[in-house]
């Protein structure tokens, strides 16, 4: 037992790395393409940008979760609500900026038309202020987590909720229950019902690049399942343990521990999958990519001309001195 619990948490801590490693370069590059193009920024562009900028953010709170699962929270209970609220706020935002994206495309394929554009560019940056204040205000319920050692661990500190005012199980119940409808059930529901009435439209038109559009959606929600429905579906059964809706037992517990530790990785893959998803996979965002290194390219070998001819004249200037 003890060889397998050493190997699994030198394993989780190996994903949690590669995730983190993975993350942030890719979620920084597609920021910087989307913030430098000059083309005007659409919706779905401002959106991604700020998709970005959350899953960064989430992707900054991986090295505490490593470092959890090797020794127990060892920052304090500042870090501890710190992390959690920019855990939770990122958590939330990500997946409503997925929700934003999945209206947007439907916009943009059912009801195409430039004075709907034009609206959607207005409202976009109204809509991203919208979504990070909820996602914030959601995140609150992060100041009610502590550092401490749970009865049944003498030696490791967790970094969890106490819920010291009133009923400690209904607190816990009414905020899981709004992590799992504003963070899963809501925006699944909005991505199924928009990409399914969008890919009924592309069904009906002709195109490589319609159908290749349609693949795209397809996968998209497929990788979001497999991220999230695992680590909601154990948050639930934490939940009903936790309020002993589920007669308690020990070995139970101790298993919907570990799949809360394996399950939360998995979810954060998709913050380092998410770049490659909704950029590198569209044509637009490699175009765009491409041009922009193209650019640098030929900027770098101006400035090299210019130096090696600058070097050139100095040389033979030199020459003539002496």
């Amino acid at each position: 037992k003890f060889i397998i619990k050493v190997v699994l948490t030198v394993g989780l801590c190996i994903i949690l790395i590669i995730i983190f490693l993975l993350a942030i370069p890719g979620n920084l590059l597609v920021g910087w393409v989307i913030s430098i193009s000059q083309h005007a920024a659409t919706p779905s562009d401002v959106y991604l940008f700020h998709l970005t900028m959350a899953d960064f953010l989430m992707a900054l709170t991986i090295p505490f979760s490593a470092v959890v699962v090797v020794q127990g929270w060892i920052f304090g209970d500042f870090m501890c609500k710190l992390v959690s609220l920019i855990f939770d706020a990122n958590f939330y935002t990500s997946i409503l900026f997925l929700a934003c994206i999945s209206i947007d495309r439907y916009l943009v394929i059912v009801h195409a038309s430039e004075t709907l554009k034009s609206r959607q560019r207005m409202c976009s940056r109204t809509v991203c202020g919208a979504v990070w204040a909820l996602g914030c205000a959601l995140a609150l319920p992060a100041f009610f987590n502590e550092a401490f050692k749970p009865d049944n661990d003498k030696e490791l500190l967790i970094c969890s909720e106490t819920f010291d005012i009133g009923d400690a199980a209904s607190w816990r119940v009414t905020i899981r229950a709004f992590r799992h409808i504003f963070g899963f059930l809501l925006p699944l529901s909005v991505m199924v019902t928009a990409y399914s009435i969008t890919i009924g439209r592309l069904l009906h038109t002709r195109g490589f690049q319609k159908h290749r559009a349609m693949r795209v959606i397809i996968v998209v929600v497929i990788v979001f399942l497999l991220c999230w429905m695992p680590y909601h579906l154990t948050m639930m059964v934490d939940t009903l343990l936790r309020a002993k809706l589920i007669p308690f037992d020990c070995a139970m517990r101790r298993s919907v521990d570990k799949a809360l530790a394996i399950t939360n990785s998995m979810a954060l893959f998709h913050s380092c999958i998410n770049p490659v998803l909704y950029a590198f996979v569209g044509e637009k965002f490699r175009k765009k990519m491409k041009l922009l290194l193209q650019r640098r390219f030929r900027q770098e070998r101006m400035s090299g001309s210019k130096f090696s001819r600058s070097t050139s004249q100095i040389s033979d200037g030199s020459q003539a001195v002496f």
